[in-house]
Formats: C-alpha cells, structure tokens, sequence
C-alpha cells in the first residue's frame, strides 16, 4: 500500500466525509489527514484497527520474552516437558 495516494488534507475529510467513510471501509487502507502540510491524524475502519491491535499485542508478549530470555529467565523445553510428565503419573 502506498500511503502517498491516502493523504488528503483536513479540508477534503470536511467536504467528503461520507465519500471518505466508504472509500476506507471499502479498501481497508488508512487515509491520512493533514492539518497545515502536517500529517495529524489516521482514518481506518474498525476492524483494520482491531487486526493492528491485536497485532499490536502480539508484538508486545514476543518482546517480553525476548527480554526475559536476554535476562536468563527461561528454562529448557526438555525440563518444561519432564515436568508435565511427572504430573501426569499422578
């Protein structure tokens, strides 16, 4: 996806919002909008938002492990494993 083709400035989101609204929910691109040459704002459609949380979150639990394991927070897969065996003897 190009974002040079979804900028448009505050001014088109005003006058085209219900053309804007269709166009997003339609393509599931972002559009961004400018406020004096500035990008200010993202426009997406709901589930694009909920997809990039989720996304988001995974990203999150993948770092944390990542620093734990920097940390030396972890322990091999073989011990994790012996571990479930010795519960299901019980």
């Amino acid at each position: 996806m190009k974002f040079s083709t979804q900028i448009k400035p505050i001014s088109y989101l005003k006058l085209h919002t219900a053309e804007v609204l269709r166009t997003i929910s339609e393509s599931r691109e972002p559009m961004l909008i400018t406020e004096g040459g500035e990008v200010k704002l993202v426009v997406m459609d709901v589930n694009s938002y909920d997809e990039f949380q989720e996304t988001l979150a995974l990203l999150k639990i993948l770092a944390m492990g990542n620093k734990e394991i920097e940390q030396g927070k972890f322990r091999p897969a073989e011990e994790v494993f012996l571990e479930f065996d010795k519960d299901d003897t019980l």
